[in-house]
């Protein structure tokens, strides 16, 4: 079985001097709290995949991708394996909470996610997986 490939973006700006991470909850409480992230689709590169899945999913489109910070393999909960490829995104003038309904379809379709920004570690706790690397972005 072939890994799946994924693209996750730490969205990232600075307020007050502090770098911050853009979360979501998801409208489903059970799928915890997320960063936004999704399937690269066939024949596409992860870097374009992330831009598309950041678009989709929060509906920022001037994003700046900074660079790759880490690529890994991960099991998921269903024994399916991913090819995680995470990246840093900067964002400038971006609100400070907004909701969001996905434009990617699929899954998403009729969601609502509640987009809002973190500066430490210790603040949410990230469903599994997604907060692996946030260390590398945060200060």
């Amino acid at each position: 079985m072939n890994p799946i490939k994924k693209a996750y973006g730490y969205v990232t700006r600075i307020s007050d001097g502090k770098t911050q991470v853009l979360v979501f909850r998801h409208s489903n409480a059970e799928a915890g709290i997320q960063i936004p992230k999704g399937t690269v689709k066939p024949n596409e590169d992860t870097y374009h995949a992330v831009i598309r899945e950041i678009e989709e999913e929060t509906g920022l489109s001037d994003i700046t991708v900074q660079n790759l910070i880490a690529e890994d393999f991960w099991e998921n909960d269903d024994g399916a394996i991913h090819n995680r490829f995470f990246y840093k995104i900067a964002v400038s003038s971006v609100q400070d909470e907004w909701d969001y309904q996905p434009t990617g379809g699929g899954d998403e379709d009729g969601l609502t996610f509640h987009y809002f920004w973190i500066s430490s570690i210790d603040d949410v706790e990230l469903i599994r997986g997604h907060g692996d690397y946030l260390n590398h972005v945060l200060d």
